[in-house]
C-alpha cells in the first residue's frame, strides 16, 4: 500500500511529512531492520519497567525469530531512508493481537504509529488486543488515544495466559488494552 500525505496535512506540526510513504509487509530481508527498530525504541523501557524484566538487547535475535515462527506478521512503515517503524499482528482465532509496535526514537510523535495501527486494524474484522508494560504510560496513552481501553486485572491475567506466551513476572507487570470491537469478556 502506498499513499501520499498532502503538504497541507498539519504542516506546522509535521513539516517533513509530504512525500510518498509506504506501509508494507516485512520479509526475511527486513529482519535486521526489525531487530534494530525494536531495540532502539525499546530503550525507552530501560529504568521504567522492573529491573528484573530489562535485558540487553531488549529482544534478542533468537526471540524475534521465534515470534515470527509463532505467527507474528510484521508490517513496516517505510520512508525514503528505509523502515522507520514496525508493528506485528498475530491471528489467535477469536482475536487479533497487536504485537511489538515500535517507532524509531527519532521518528516518534509524527503520527507514524497511528497510521500503522490503523492500517493493521483495517486488515481484520476481529477485536484487537494489545499487551504492554504497566509502567509504559506513553504506550498506554497511545492506545487509549486510538480508541483502546484498559481491561480489568482479572481479565488481563486470563487473556495474557490464553493468547500470549510470557513469563508470570511479565503478566504481573503488564496491562492489556482492547479495541472497540472487544465486547465479550468471556472470549
Amino acid at each position: 500500500m502506498k499513499y501520499t500525505v498532502p503538504r497541507d496535512t498539519c504542516p506546522q506540526r509535521y513539516p517533513e511529512i509530504h512525500e510518498t510513504i509506504m506501509i508494507r509487509k516485512c520479509g526475511e530481508a527486513d529482519f535486521e531492520a526489525i531487530f534494530e527498530i525494536i531495540n532502539d525504541a525499546a530503550a525507552a523501557y530501560k529504568g521504567v519497567i522492573p529491573v528484573d524484566c530489562w535485558r540487553e538487547p531488549y529482544m534478542p535475535r533468537e526471540e524475534l525469530k521465534q515470534e515470527i515462527e509463532a505467527g507474528v506478521s510484521f508490517w513496516g512503515y517505510e520512508e525514503k531512508e528505509g523502515l522507520i517503524a514496525v508493528m506485528g499482528i498475530q491471528d489467535k482465532g477469536a482475536v487479533t493481537l497487536v504485537r511489538h509496535a515500535y517507532v524509531r526514537t527519532g521518528k516518534r510523535n509524527y503520527g507514524v504509529g497511528t497510521r500503522l495501527l490503523r492500517f493493521l486494524e483495517s486488515m481484520t474484522e476481529k477485536p484487537a488486543l494489545v499487551g504492554t508494560w504497566a509502567a509504559a504510560t506513553w504506550a498506554i496513552e497511545f492506545y487509549k488515544k486510538n480508541g483502546y481501553r484498559l481491561l480489568p486485572e482479572a481479565e488481563k491475567n486470563r487473556l495474557l495466559r490464553k493468547y500470549w506466551t510470557v513469563p508470570e513476572r511479565q503478566i504481573e507487570t503488564s496491562v492489556v488494552l482492547a479495541s472497540a470491537k472487544w465486547t465479550n469478556p468471556l472470549r
